[in-house]
C-alpha cells in the first residue's frame, strides 16, 4: 500500500466531507481481508463503486482481469487514473450511469446510497460481492421477523441473495472516524427461496406492509390499497381470503409474506 490517504488527500487540497459519506479505509489489513473474503481470479471482471483514493482497487487491480470503478467526484477520479491507469474509471454517479458487465463488486460503498444502490445490484446479474456498510444496516440486511431490524430491506434482500455478515470492522479503520462501526457482508444471488409465481407482485405487497410496519396486514393494505385494487370495496371483498391479515406485519416470516402477495391477484408489479 503505497500511500497513508491521509497524506494523499493533504496533498490534493481535498477535506473529506462527513455529509457525503466521505470516510476513508486506511488499514490496509481491512482491504486485504476484504480481497480475500471476496475470491477475486484471474478472470474476474470488477465492479467497485466509489474508489475514493484506490486503497481498494489497488489490490483488485493486481488479482483482477479487468477492474472499474465508478466515482461521483472528479477530482478523485482523476487522481485514479493518474495512479492507476490500467483501471477503467467511470465518473459518475452510481445510481444513474449504466452499469459494465460484472462478475464481482467489492466496494466501500458511500453510506448514503447503501440502500438504493444494494437493490440496483440485486437487480443486476452477478456472482458474488463483498461490501462495506454501517454496521447498523448489515443487521437490518440478516434481521430476524419480529425484531427491530427486520425490515423491508431484510426481505427484499432475502428474496434475492444468501447474505452473511463476515465481520465487523471497527471505526478507527476509517478517516475521518465515523459514528459507527463498519461491517463486511458477502451477497451472492440466487433464486428465491421459496415459492413465488409474481416477484413484482410480491416487491408490492412488502412495500405496502412495511410502509406501516407495526400495523396488521389488512390494515396495512387498507392503507395502499390503490396498489391493489380499484376501489377500497374491492379490497375489502379480497380481505377474508388473505392468509394472516390479524398479525403484525413486522412478525411476518418473508415466506408468509410470499403467500400474502399470492392471496392479493390485483398486485401491480
Amino acid at each position: 500500500m503505497d500511500d497513508d490517504p491521509r497524506q494523499a488527500l493533504a496533498e490534493l487540497g481535498i477535506r473529506p466531507r462527513r455529509s457525503l459519506g466521505q470516510h476513508f479505509l486506511i488499514d490496509p489489513r481491512v482491504a486485504t481481508r476484504q480481497i480475500s473474503h471476496a475470491r477475486i481470479r484471474p478472470s474476474d471482471v470488477v465492479l467497485e463503486i466509489g474508489p475514493g483514493l484506490g486503497v481498494l482497487t489497488r489490490l483488485l487491480a493486481e488479482r483482477a482481469k479487468r477492474v472499474i470503478a465508478i466515482e461521483s467526484d472528479r477530482r478523485f477520479a482523476a487522481y485514479l487514473r493518474r495512479r492507476l491507469p490500467q483501471v477503467e474509471v467511470i465518473q459518475g454517479d452510481a445510481l444513474r450511469v449504466d452499469w459494465p458487465r460484472f462478475d464481482v463488486m467489492t466496494s466501500n460503498l458511500p453510506y448514503q446510497i447503501s440502500s438504493p444502490l444494494t437493490f440496483r445490484l440485486l437487480d443486476h446479474a452477478f456472482d458474488r460481492a463483498v461490501l462495506m456498510y454501517q454496521w447498523e444496516f448489515a443487521r437490518r440486511m440478516r434481521a430476524s421477523p419480529g425484531t427491530a431490524d427486520y425490515s423491508r430491506l431484510t426481505v427484499g434482500v432475502y428474496r434475492r441473495a444468501a447474505c452473511e455478515i463476515l465481520e465487523r470492522v471497527p471505526r478507527n479503520a476509517f478517516y475521518p472516524q465515523p459514528r459507527v462501526d463498519s461491517a463486511l457482508v458477502s451477497l451472492i444471488p440466487r433464486p428465491a427461496p421459496f415459492p413465488l409465481e409474481d416477484p413484482g407482485r410480491f416487491d408490492a405487497v412488502v412495500d405496502s406492509l412495511f410502509a406501516h410496519r407495526r400495523k396488521t396486514v389488512e390494515n396495512g393494505l387498507r392503507l395502499g390499497w390503490t396498489a391493489f385494487a380499484r376501489s377500497r370495496e374491492e379490497l375489502e371483498a379480497l380481505l377474508p381470503s388473505v392468509p394472516h391479515r390479524t398479525r403484525r406485519v413486522g412478525e411476518l416470516s418473508p415466506e408468509e409474506i410470499a403467500r400474502i402477495a399470492e392471496a392479493i391477484p390485483m398486485a401491480k408489479g
